[in-house]
């Protein structure tokens, strides 16, 4: 008996969903594709590098193109611009007048110097002067005497010459007459010929007595003339020791005690001018040749800048240091003090449209031959070349463009790696 149809019948396993398993395997190997794309550069990149290093530990900055200003900054100390000290003008007792602090005017007296050697030796000279003024009156007076005495003799020889003469004239009337004999006759001419000579002689020895007394008087006038200078001169010393301030100010710290002996050319006191304020600054040696008169320099007072200018510079080289002078050129701060220190900016050199970098200590470990540009993740090192220097900045010639980065910081820990990925 056939029961039913069991037996015909033939399992047959229902038909898997095979298009929907291609495309999943598709999607998955496109996945694949793409995700090896991407990081296949960046693993090349990173199998290539040398060394790892976190990017915590580095600085970088982008390379700008601007104006580039080189300068230094050192700290300076406020100076008077004056400030005169006073000398002791001779050998002598001081005795002050004013104290460290007090404000004086010019002309003012300081102090006051006691002298009694240069003062008796004014007193003297004065005397020497006094004595040939009077040799100078007795010598005049002796030249109108002589020259008195000079003028009789002339005019007695000349009286005696013309009786000669009109003696002569009747000696030769009458022997042409034969009224005397020849030996009147000659004697007339022999007296004739005397008085000539006695007259002649007589205003010779009036012109040179003249001149002789004139000489006189000349020497005792240039000796007159000269004791006068003398004189003057220890009339200005001894007028110096009365001693004044020669600007006005504040008289600084004294250099002598009250009532103490002092000698010539001893400092005594200082004036300062409150009013010309001038700031010495110490370069560093390495500056020293970039340095001229006449530089631009920025002073930072009470965060205000004033305009000064650079106006000396010492020619010599004290502790690895060059000394110089800043000027204020129009507005001197109010309220400065002796000694106050300020930061002064030195402006070297300026220059507009210059490719440039924040300064950094990767010079120190490159040299300045070197840099590390960053790119995706790998510092590449860069040959590069660097031209001026300044606080912040460097000059960059070649090697980077602009928009590009570069560690600035410390690169010992490359150990001058070509390439270096960044963690």
């Amino acid at each position: 008996m056939i029961k039913d149809t069991s037996d015909q019948d033939v399992s047959v396993a229902p038909a898997k969903n095979t298009s929907k398993k291609t495309l999943t395997i598709a999607i998955c190997f496109i996945v694949l594709i793409a995700i090896i794309w991407q990081v296949a550069p960046a693993a090349n990149r990173w199998s290539k590098a040398q060394k790892s290093v976190s990017l915590d530990r580095v600085r970088i900055a982008t390379i700008t193109r601007g104006d580039f200003v080189r300068d230094i900054s050192v700290l300076g100390r406020v100076v008077a611009a004056v400030r005169p000290t006073v000398y002791s003008p001779a050998d002598g007792t001081i005795s002050l007048a004013v104290e460290a602090g007090h404000e004086v005017k010019k002309g003012q007296i300081l102090a006051t110097l006691d002298s009694p050697e240069l003062t008796n030796q004014l007193f003297q000279q004065q005397a020497i002067l006094e004595r040939l003024k009077s040799s100078l009156a007795r010598q005049k007076i002796q030249t109108k005497k002589q020259q008195l005495i000079d003028q009789k003799a002339v005019d007695l020889a000349n009286v005696r010459l013309t009786t000669a003469k009109r003696e002569k004239r009747r000696s030769d009337l009458g022997y042409k007459k034969n009224v005397i004999n020849q030996i009147d006759f000659e004697k007339a001419q022999d007296d004739l010929e005397n008085a000539s000579l006695l007259y002649k002689h007589a205003v010779q020895d009036a012109d040179l007595n003249s001149e002789s007394l004139n000489f006189e008087s000349k020497s005792i006038a240039l000796d007159l003339q000269q004791q006068s200078l003398y004189v003057t001169e220890l009339q200005r010393q001894v007028d110096a020791l009365t001693i004044t301030s020669p600007v006005n100010g504040i008289v600084g710290n004294l250099s002598a005690d009250n009532k103490t002996f002092l000698s010539k050319n001893q400092p005594i006191l200082m004036v300062v001018d409150l009013t010309k304020f001038e700031v010495e600054i110490d370069i560093p040696e390495s500056y020293a040749d970039d340095l001229a008169i006449g530089m631009a320099v920025d002073v930072s007072f009470e965060q205000q800048r004033f305009s000064a200018r650079l106006v000396t510079i010492s020619p010599e080289i004290l502790n690895n240091q060059v000394t110089g002078r800043v000027r204020f050129i129009e507005e001197t701060p109010m309220k400065l003090r002796q000694n106050q220190r300020l930061n002064t900016q030195i402006i070297l050199e300026q220059k507009s449209d210059v490719l440039q970098v924040k300064r950094g200590q990767f010079l120190d470990s490159s040299g300045g031959k070197f840099a590390y540009k960053v790119e995706n993740g790998i510092a590449q090192k860069t040959p590069i070349s660097i031209g001026a220097r300044s606080l912040s900045h460097i000059e960059l010639l070649s090697g980077l463009k602009e928009n590009d980065q570069i560690i600035i910081s410390n690169t010992d820990l490359f150990n001058s790696a070509q390439q270096v990925m960044l963690n």
